[in-house]
């Protein structure tokens, strides 16, 4: 339902990443879609945004276009700056005239430069949703004193400073901000929209079926339907004797150590192998998203010759990506934050389906991960290897597991009760009037 009692306004949202890998800026312009406010998204086409924005008459998406790679890296990245201020300015004098301009940061240029200059021309109001710091992320791979990272700091700061608004996804983010650049922002928390839910175990059983179709790993050779549940005369069950199911999701970048999940795995095959006191089923892990550093990871996995434990790494569509987090036994979380000042929107998703997570411990994770209270973090993959063994120890019949687990699930009921819709208006929707 549209609210058409307000002001209909022109939002503009430049994400200069792709679309469909940008939840929080969908979710955004879904919201602001369902007060009737006009919104265009700038931003890359790699991959197809939700159905929801398709879908929506108020919402319309411009793609940018593909930066052609020079040979040279400082070349290229001279290139690639100005090749995006380029492509992005045109765009914003092609759309409507927005009111209000939200730009995602990082990263930080030429998107941040560039929305600020044209909002000073146009008149509108400028407001910066912080998901990290982009001078923290370059140095993963540079100095933190070269020079790109260096301008990038101080470019963040300044345009932050002018900016009309600010948003923020934790506290320690806010603080930070306030005391760095004396940048005063309201934190607005990722919350789960409304299709990252728990699903019956028919449910379960249909979508894995239709996994089967893809991966035999889901598939029961010894008899019809899938490794993890029966289905007789309509009725479905759980199998006694299955695998346990962990799923990941990333974006395949250097702040997330996959060797630290593949060294714990390897644990769990050598128990296995060695004997198997523990009682430990077969393990199924899905490691889904797109980036980077995935073709290095890919050969990784296809050098293990384990025998226990599965990997596959499924690019998954939007509608298909919450049934396969809620289908899982356990969710598994790497992130570690270039900044240590955001959240890993990952587990925001998991919790919303009722999936308690090994999480990866970082400076404001507490912020969403309450160890030993709704999951368990980890610092090391010995710290992992233990935990997961302990999970799935004697699985499905270990009582005290079942307990955790249950004590788990209470706690992410509580947490599945604010969503994104109610959030965004509590919080963020005041800053659009």
């Amino acid at each position: 339902m549209y609210n058409m009692s307000a002001e209909k306004k022109n939002v503009c949202l430049v994400v200069l990443g792709d679309i469909g890998r940008s939840p929080r800026m969908q979710y955004h312009a879904l919201s602001l879609g369902e007060q009737g406010h006009k919104v265009d998204m700038l931003g890359y086409g790699e991959t197809e945004p939700l159905d929801a924005i398709k879908t929506s008459p108020l919402i319309f998406y411009h793609y940018m276009c593909p930066v052609p790679h020079m040979p040279l890296k400082l070349l290229n990245y001279a290139f690639k700056t100005i090749f995006q201020a380029l492509n992005l300015l045109f765009l914003l004098f092609t759309i409507r005239t927005p009111h209000i301009i939200m730009v995602q940061n990082p990263p930080a240029i030429p998107s941040l430069i560039v929305c600020w200059l044209f909002s000073r021309v146009v008149k509108a109001k400028l407001i910066i949703d912080w998901h990290n710091y982009a001078h923290t992320i370059m140095s993963l791979t540079l100095p933190k004193t070269h020079f790109f990272v260096k301008i990038t700091e101080k470019c963040e700061g300044f345009i932050g400073a002018k900016a009309d608004y600010n948003f923020c996804v934790t506290e320690e983010m806010k603080k930070d901000l306030l005391s760095k650049w004396n940048i005063t922002a309201t934190t607005l928390y990722d919350k789960p929209p409304n299709i990252f839910k728990p699903i019956s175990l028919k449910e379960k059983h249909e979508f894995l079926l239709k996994c089967c179709k893809k991966f035999n790993e889901f598939l029961d050779n010894e008899g019809s339907g899938t490794v993890f549940i029966n289905e007789q005369g309509g009725e479905v069950a759980l199998k006694e004797k299955r695998p346990g199911f962990i799923v990941s999701s990333t974006s395949w970048t250097e702040d997330e150590d996959f060797s630290i999940l593949f060294s714990a795995l390897q644990d769990y095959e050598a128990q296995i192998v060695g004997g198997n006191a523990r009682n430990l089923p077969k393990l199924l892990c899905v490691i889904t998203g797109k980036g980077p550093l995935k073709d290095y990871y890919l050969k990784k996995i296809s050098n293990q010759n384990w025998q226990h434990v599965k990997i596959i790494t499924p690019w998954l569509e939007a509608c298909d990506y919450p049934l396969m987090l809620a289908s899982a036994d356990l969710g598994i979380c790497l992130h570690t934050s270039s900044s240590g000042l955001d959240l890993p929107m990952k587990v925001v998703d998991m919790f919303g389906c009722g999936l308690p997570v090994l999480a990866c411990k970082f400076k404001c994770l507490h912020e969403l991960v309450l160890d030993g209270k709704n999951s368990y973090t980890f610092n090391t993959s010995e710290e992992l290897s233990r935990k997961l063994l302990n999970w799935f120890e004697c699985f499905p019949n270990n009582k005290q597991q079942q307990q955790i687990e249950a004590n788990f699930k209470k706690e992410l009921d509580t947490f599945q009760k604010l969503r994104w819709p109610d959030n965004w208006l509590k919080t963020a929707y005041s800053a659009f009037k």
